[in-house]
């Protein structure tokens, strides 16, 4: 997403808020209490798929009782139960909903509600939210809204949700890959299932349209195995979050801390990127005080165009400064940090 002041949203953590163990919290502890590159920019304690049927109540008491005794720095989104085609879901989803605005409704950026239709599903979601706000006393649009996109119903729809939520309390669109290719009848073969790389550029160029955030689908292919030696199988990984970086999505899924401390420097411009953009501006702001309208940097002219390009990579530094200032100073140092603050990226 291009914007003057990017929503920094390099990864969306899932943890599932309740598993059977002794500490049911123990994956949302482990989130709340990240640091360092596995802390993710979005959190995502999780009621929905990642917690099992019979502990979905269990669930949403360790979110509640979690977040206000947390000093996590992000945002927090929990996903809680929805489903477009059944009632159900959708009725516990407003009960999940309503709690927790009531109990953490100052806690929360919002919530993300999976699996929705066509465009009247998502704004009978954000009407639930937005009822929960008057009932307990929260201002209009204090808690966002983020869907997952997994239905054929909202893929058909995407361009209307997306015009939709620019104007309303939609933040996100997020691609869920695995419920939408069982809708579609998709198969693996071969061991590999679909990419749906058009998808994701319909994603990103939507978002980007309406000033949301983009994110991709997970990747559960956590593990490998070979010559009886199991594997983080980071590589594989890493090939996503670059597929989805170079179509404009905002950030990755992620399900594991690994996997968020790889999409978090995936999705960070690298220091040759970032010195390399902050010089073309700065010559280009020389050029543009004696004058000139274009200047040749490294062989490249640097125009409007392209200096806008350039300018996207300091603001993406400068949110991740913002947001995650210890990520910041580990890959960048202060020297090039001190640019990076000071460059003038007005056109």
């Amino acid at each position: 997403m291009t914007t003057d002041n990017p929503r920094l949203c390099r990864t969306f953590q899932t943890a599932p808020a309740a598993v059977p163990r002794e500490n049911t919290a123990k994956y949302l502890d482990s989130g709340l209490s990240a640091t360092g590159f596995e802390k993710p920019d979005w959190l995502v304690p999780d009621i929905e798929d990642g917690t099992a049927p019979d502990m979905k109540a269990e669930a949403l008491d360790n979110v509640v009782e979690r977040l206000p005794e947390s000093d996590f720095v992000g945002e927090i989104w929990p996903r809680v139960e929805w489903s477009y085609d059944d009632e159900r879901f959708r009725d516990r989803g407003e009960e999940q909903i309503h709690t927790l605005v009531r109990e953490v409704g100052e806690f929360v950026d919002g919530v993300v509600v999976p699996k929705v239709g066509r465009l009247e599903d998502v704004q009978r979601a954000e009407a639930v939210i937005s009822e929960a706000e008057r009932e307990y006393g929260y201002p209009e649009g204090s808690v966002g809204l983020s869907v997952i996109v997994e239905s054929g119903r909202a893929v058909s729809d995407l361009r209307e949700i997306a015009r939709w939520g620019g104007e309303s309390r939609l933040h996100g669109l997020v691609f869920g890959p695995v419920d939408y290719t069982a809708e579609l009848g998709g198969r693996e073969l071969g061991g590999a299932g679909p990419t749906w790389e058009s998808l994701l550029w319909r994603l990103s160029n939507e978002a980007s349209a309406n000033g949301l955030v983009a994110l991709g689908g997970p990747f559960d292919q956590l593990f490998g195995e070979r010559g009886g030696v199991r594997f983080y199988n980071g590589d594989a990984y890493a090939d996503q979050v670059e597929r989805e970086a170079r179509v404009g999505l905002d950030g990755s899924w992620s399900l594991h801390p690994k996997q968020t401390a790889q999409a978090n420097r995936l999705h960070m411009p690298s220091v040759e990127e970032l010195e390399r953009d902050i010089r073309r501006i700065e010559a280009f702001q020389e050029a543009k005080g004696s004058g000139t309208g274009a200047v040749t940097v490294d062989g490249q002219m640097v125009d409007e165009a392209t200096f806008k390009t350039f300018a996207n990579t300091v603001r993406t530094a400068r949110a991740i400064d913002a947001a995650a200032p210890e990520q910041a100073a580990d890959v960048y140092g202060e020297t090039l940090l001190g640019r990076t603050r000071a460059v003038d990226t007005d056109w």
